[in-house]
């Protein structure tokens, strides 16, 4: 299955951008597709064979310019130069403003976001769980894209659990409203469950990035787990693979 483009009006013949999708690879078993076909895990920490995962990797690495900048992803806010990531330190995002140097993230139902500037003053991307986005980490890659020279700012929200999957308890709810009140839109109540509720994280990236000033935002419209022929996920599937967003000036 071919990997996804961003649905942006950024130049593609200045940032080159793609998410990639569960078939395509070599992997089997939980990291392969419903179909029995090979599966494109790129994750070497979900139990996957390494040998299988830097397969994938290579076939992956065909389409991009270098290598990507691999992260450790912990679910904070930190945010690192692509440019000068070695041996996957440990961060949610990166940011590149050289041609060439890839970007790269991996979810499996957080949500990833690509950032462009229309100019092609610099790139980024994000890995949104629920706690990086209470915590600031696209307000955090936003700022640094900025003190890049970028200006205008486009965001991309890629595939992630949707609003009528992603169930969460009152602390999710008080990481978010505790900030900003405008975050309850994103909550729906659950019937017949007491301080549970569903929650729209695409919905509370857009509030959030429109709060850094960032307007121009596409995507959105994806969800993981009701979507077992294109993605992982891991609140559908536990043991499972990830796939990866990834983003580069030209």
């Amino acid at each position: 299955m071919k990997p996804i483009i961003p649905d942006w009006t950024v130049s593609s013949d200045i940032v080159g951008a793609l998410m990639t999708v569960r078939r395509g690879g070599i992997s089997a078993g939980p990291y392969g597709d419903l179909s029995g076909e090979r599966g494109m895990n790129l994750g070497l920490h979900v139990g996957d064979s390494p040998n299988n995962v830097m397969a994938n990797r290579s076939l992956l690495h065909d389409r991009l310019p270098n290598e990507p900048a691999w992260l450790t992803q912990v679910h904070g806010t930190d945010v690192v130069d692509a440019a000068h990531v070695v041996n996957a330190p440990q961060a949610d995002a990166s940011v590149a403003t050289q041609r060439g140097v890839v970007c790269a993230i991996m979810t499996a139902d957080c949500l990833p976001v690509l950032f462009a500037d229309a100019a092609g003053r610099a790139v980024g991307a994000a890995h949104a769980g629920w706690r990086g986005l209470a915590g600031g980490v696209l307000e955090n890659t936003v700022r640094r894209m900025r003190a890049s020279g970028a200006e205008d700012i486009h965001a991309w929200l890629g595939p992630a659990i949707g609003p009528d999957q992603f169930e969460v308890g009152e602390d999710v709810l008080q990481a978010f409203v505790s900030d900003d009140e405008i975050a309850l839109q994103a909550f729906r109540p659950i019937s017949g469950k007491p301080g549970k509720y569903m929650a729209d994280i695409y919905r509370l990236a857009r509030q959030v990035l429109a709060k850094s000033g960032v307007t121009q935002v596409s995507g959105g419209d994806f969800c993981t787990v009701t979507d077992a022929e294109r993605f992982y996920s891991y609140r559908r599937d536990g043991f499972t693979g990830r796939m990866a967003a990834l983003i580069w000036l030209r």
